[in-house]
């Protein structure tokens, strides 16, 4: 018998970490799909008449044994992988394909969906319960339930194939990510500040390289491109970083995308749509790929035109140190970082010693307090691993939630940051508390000193946590984040607003030394600079977003690479600016469906996030409670249980356009 099999006695219901061994896992996915399959043969083969409650609610509890095992490994799986694991995901992928598979073929299953369906006005629903009879039957639909025979078992095969390759894709990139470092001599340290040396040593002392190291995690190598001076060594750690996945061996991801898109476009037409975007946005509340090309154009034209402008600057002190020739890709942000300083006189490096992640960490959960009345108090472990931190969240001294924060750099864990659950909130089969996790990647030092991007990335993924933890749903089906692909950013940017109220800077951003607060010159010269270098920050991601969605419409592309490269050349890419995420590392559109098509989607919701922060400013108080209560009624703790646009409307009364978004990246006056 597994530990999975087992009650756990361990507070909160927390997985027993130090007893899972990775030898449990295989026998309890195999255990638990058993069980899955049993229980859902009972419910397509009784012989009772449907109900939403023998159908329905009986597939909400059906596969409980396999979410515990499941929210524990994939989670794992992500932020401390190993060999063992890595070969699991690739054995467990094809065969959790196949049993989804399993389910939205099951006709005699589907059959009773669909006739309770057809009923659903005589059933005396609730109005959440409609809406969870809907979203089924639409992801029954979906997934390929009126498809019958050869395109039935055709559509199987896709998708259990784009599941291999989605695993594949993500293995090959942590891969890459894993094996470069660059190592550093003495003399190449001179002009990088201490926070960023203190960072390569502590990433060389973790593999054992003897001496400093630059690697592939952007806490480390974003801040030594900003602050190196050897040109040559921004050159070459530049050209590894956006080599990832395309290095011409066995974990080149070329083709593997190449197939995916194939495979993708396949799978819509299968299904009776005329491209993957147009399958993959139906459901969103962009609706259409023209929609989401209208919102991107709209941006990327002044976008665009203020990163030209910042790039000729940035070309001419370039020239003025002596380099002939144009600014290149690896000098954008040394010399961005250089104008930074003439023109707010703002140093990164005199920032960081008031963001210690210890500092920021109370900043985001003070914010959570004044908002919504969460209480949080650190928890011991045992943990996945010994970075993780714990916290009980209550409310009222009642238990709302458990937190777990993983927030360093490591080997095993892949890049990025994500907010994800072990355990999901419902009150179906009792009132289940969720267990969220946050992960990120910063660059371990002792302390922990964030640059204010960094913070920005903590509090947008505990905004995805809040999300999760104040859900307030029956169904875990529609449970927190489980909303439209372009709302779902909606709380994590939202949040990322209170970051930048300077009353919260003023009490938290304290000097890890001296415990002194930040200087209010420096804090000013700070939120002064909100606006700095978003004409380039804006073309990287659009750029990336308008790549995404050609890729999905029409035709798929046999050289995904040349496609890349024709789509970045008709908008104009300016040549010292790429891509944010190229294809072969394009790991939000590829290691699976989740953002395939729906990149454009934090750009969809930040429309959302300006105008929902305005509200708590034409309220006069960024932590009015009024507007927090609206806020956490209709967007937090809603989850799925109304669809995305009425849930925004009866929180703000009305949808914004887009200006909110240009004015907030400093954008209206190019646009």
């Amino acid at each position: 018998m597994t530990v999975f099999a087992q009650d756990w006695t361990t507070p909160f219901g927390l997985p027993p970490f130090d007893q899972i061994r990775d030898e449990d896992f295989g026998p309890a996915f195999d255990s638990a799909l058993a069980e899955a399959r049993a229980n859902i043969a009972a419910i397509a083969d009784s012989a009772e008449p449907p109900t939403f409650a023998n159908v329905i609610e009986a597939l909400e509890l059906a596969e409980g044994a396999l979410d515990r095992v499941a929210g524990v490994f994939y989670n794992l799986s992500g932020a401390d992988s190993n060999d063992a694991r890595e070969a699991l995901m690739r054995d467990l992928a094809p065969k959790m394909s196949a049993f989804s598979s399993e389910v939205s073929n099951n006709k005699a299953l589907f059959a009773k969906i669909e006739a309770l369906w057809q009923q659903r006005e005589t059933l005396g629903l609730s109005d959440e319960q409609l809406r969870v009879l809907t979203l089924y039957r639409q992801m029954f639909v979906r997934s390929g339930a009126l498809l019958e025979g050869a395109e039935a078992e055709r559509l199987t095969a896709v998708k259990s194939r784009l599941a291999v390759l989605g695993t594949q894709f993500s293995q090959n990139l942590l891969a890459d990510e894993r094996a470069w470092s660059m190592p550093l001599a003495e003399s190449d340290l001179e002009g990088l500040p201490d926070f960023v040396v203190a960072s390569a040593r502590a990433a060389g002392e973790e593999r054992g390289a003897g001496g400093p190291v630059v690697t592939l995690n952007r806490s480390l190598i974003v801040p030594f491109l900003q602050f190196s001076p050897r040109r040559s060594l921004r050159q070459r750690a530049y050209e590894a970083w956006v080599a990832r996945g395309a290095n011409g061996d066995a974990h080149d991801n070329r083709a593997i995308a190449a197939e995916i898109l194939a495979l993708r476009h396949e799978r819509a037409q299968l299904l009776g749509y005329p491209s993957f975007a147009d399958y993959k946005l139906e459901p969103e509340m962009a609706k259409t790929p023209a929609a989401v090309r209208d919102l991107l154009m709209r941006v990327w034209t002044p976008a665009r035109a203020k990163a030209e402008a910042d790039g000729g600057v940035l070309e001419a002190m370039l020239h003025a140190d002596g380099i002939t020739g144009p600014l290149e890709p690896w000098d954008w942000r040394y010399y961005s970082e250089k104008r930074r300083r003439a023109e707010h006189d703002l140093d990164e490096a005199a920032l960081k010693p008031y963001l210690s992640l210890d500092a920021m960490l109370a900043a985001q959960f003070d914010c959570a307090n004044r908002l919504f009345g969460l209480e949080f108090r650190e928890i011991d472990g045992p943990f996945y691993h010994p970075d993780v931190r714990g916290w009980e969240v209550t409310r009222g001294g009642s238990h709302i939630a458990v937190f777990l924060g993983d927030y360093f750099a490591r080997g095993s864990k892949r890049s990025g940051a994500w907010c994800s659950a072990m355990r999901s909130q419902r009150k179906l089969g009792g009132d289940v508390r969720p267990i969220v996790v946050n992960v990120c990647n910063f660059a371990k030092g002792d302390p922990a000193l964030l640059s204010y991007d960094d913070a920005r990335t903590l509090f947008h993924e505990f905004g995805h946590a809040l999300h999760q933890m104040l859900s307030d749903v029956t169904y875990g089906f529609i449970s927190g984040t489980s909303v439209a692909r372009d709302f779902v950013e909606l709380p994590s940017q939202l949040y990322e607003h209170w970051l930048e109220v300077p009353a919260v800077l003023e009490q938290h951003a304290r000097h890890w030394q001296t415990r002194e607060a930040m200087p209010a010159d420096l804090l000013r010269r700070l939120l002064a600079a909100g606006t700095y270098d978003q004409g380039f920050a804006t073309v990287e991601f659009v750029a990336s977003a308008l790549v995404d969605l050609e890729f999905h419409q029409g035709t798929p592309p046999a050289d995904p690479m040349q496609k890349q490269a024709e789509i970045l050349e008709a908008l104009g890419m300016p040549r010292a600016i790429r891509m944010r995420h190229a294809t072969p590392h394009f790991a939000h559109v590829f290691s699976g469906d989740g953002y395939s098509s729906g990149y454009y989607s934090y750009m969809w919701s930040e429309v959302m996030d300006a105008d929902a922060f305005a509200a708590f400013e034409e309220a006069g108080d960024p932590f009015d409670p009024a507007t927090s209560a609206r806020l956490e009624k209709f967007i937090l703790s809603a989850g799925g249980s109304r669809d995305a646009e009425q849930l925004y409307l009866q929180f703000r009364g009305r949808m914004p356009g887009v200006e909110a978004l240009l004015r907030g990246r400093g954008l209206l006056d190019a646009a």
